[in-house]
């Protein structure tokens, strides 16, 4: 029997799978590098293998059972060994584990730090645990483990956890300078420095790993604590200040706001009261008219005068407050519709009849009826009667004397 025969008949089944005692190691490296056709690969479903040739990546399988042979697996053609009539792969298999690495620890003092909100300078410690998973296996042993045989898988994780606690010093420097964080704050700032380092840790993107969850802590020592504490106090006292301020603020503000209000009911009581004057003055000044003029004549002169004292006190009120609105601070100054006894020319003119032909003239007879002085006219305004048989002017009101058949004053046609 051939050697091809004995290795197609007695080594097809040889099977190449991490070993037990390996299972947890995140990188395990098959010791043989030389595996015979038909060979049967085992992945596990939390793993992947990768080939490596001459220092080169030749390829990766996924979970599963592969038959290592050509047809099935092109890739393998690049590792066919020709001394050995094509029937021996020469090849270097790594095992990664691409399952989140779960509960891994750092922690480490960070960098002096300046607070740019406090102005303290302040060197903290940080130290948490962190879950990662490794997204490139070529990358990553190239990047750290190499191909040489992989060491103990402690010293592998302890490697990632100091290359994780630089990228923590680097980020929480950088979440400090954007004022993202401050020391006063820090207690309910930690999800920040986790997200941030779940968002971005170059140190670790770099060998193909990524950074799934961060529960990072911070502390200090007893005298930075001391220090941060004192400052708390002093910034207590401060906004115990600006309280105190703006409480005050208020009390002068309702003060000023009961004043007003006060000095508001005084002026509109002041205009009730001058419309009250008003109206007496009226009423003072119409008993006058009737002592002085009589019946009808005082009875006139008693309603202009009431309409007088009305009109006025109303000019006030309303000039005072403008339509509509209250008595208060800035509203528009009293404009009194006469001023030292002339009309007001911004005051609305009243309009006046016009004065008839006899007013003009001023003739005044008396009448023969109520014996009253009124302009001169054909009827009396008092009683209505007539006032004489005397002809007068349509034009002037001037008398017409005889049987003249035109004004002498003005010429017009008499009637």
């Amino acid at each position: 029997m051939g050697i091809f025969d004995f290795v197609k008949s007695g080594t097809q089944e040889l099977c190449i799978a991490r070993p037990d005692p390996a299972k947890q190691f995140i990188v395990y490296k098959h010791p043989d590098q030389t595996i015979p056709m038909y060979a049967q690969l085992t992945v596990d479903s939390d793993e992947c293998a990768v080939f490596f040739k001459d220092g080169k990546v030749m390829g990766i399988l996924g979970p599963g059972r592969h038959t290592l042979q050509t047809s099935n697996i092109p890739f393998l053609s690049n590792l066919v060994d020709k001394f050995t009539g094509g029937n021996m792969w020469i090849s270097e298999v790594f095992f990664v584990k691409t399952a989140p690495q779960r509960d891994l620890k750092f922690g480490g003092p960070v960098n002096r730090l300046r607070d740019p909100e406090t102005g303290l300078t302040i060197s903290p410690r940080v130290f948490g645990s962190f879950v990662i998973q490794v997204v490139d296996p070529a990358t990553f042993i190239v990047q750290y483990v190499g191909q040489a045989a992989a060491g103990q898988n402690e010293d592998v994780l302890k490697w990632v956890s100091e290359a994780f606690l630089q990228g923590a010093r680097s980020g929480i420097g950088l979440l400090f300078k954007s004022k993202e964080l401050n020391f006063l704050d820090i207690a309910a700032s930690q999800k920040v420095i986790g997200d941030r380092m779940v968002r971005e840790c170059p140190e670790l993107q770099s060998i193909g790993l990524r950074v799934l969850s961060c529960f990072p802590t911070l502390n200090f020592s007893e005298e930075d604590e001391k220090k941060i504490a004192e400052f708390a106090d002093a910034d207590a006292n401060i906004l115990l200040e600006q309280k105190k301020g703006m409480a005050e603020a208020a009390r002068q503000q309702a003060k000023i706001d009961q004043q007003f209000n006060k000095d508001a009911r005084y002026v509109q009581q002041l205009a009730g009261n001058y419309n009250n004057y008003a109206a007496g003055q009226a009423m003072m000044g119409a008993g006058q008219g009737m002592a002085q003029g009589g019946g009808n004549a005082g009875v006139a002169l008693m309603g202009a005068q009431m309409a007088a004292g009305v009109g006025m006190a109303n000019a006030i009120g309303g000039g005072m407050y403008g339509q509509g609105q209250q008595p208060g601070y800035g509203q528009p100054q009293f404009q009194p519709q006469f001023q030292g006894g002339a009309p007001n020319p911004q005051a609305p003119q009243q309009p006046q009849q016009a004065a008839t032909p006899a007013q003009a003239a001023g003739g005044m007879v008396t009448c023969g009826g109520c014996k009253a002085n009124v302009p001169m006219g054909k009827f009396c305004q008092e009683c209505g009667g007539t006032l004489a048989s005397k002809k007068f002017c349509t034009g002037c009101g001037g008398e017409l004397t005889g049987g003249a058949k035109f004004c002498a004053g003005c010429g017009t046609k008499a009637p």
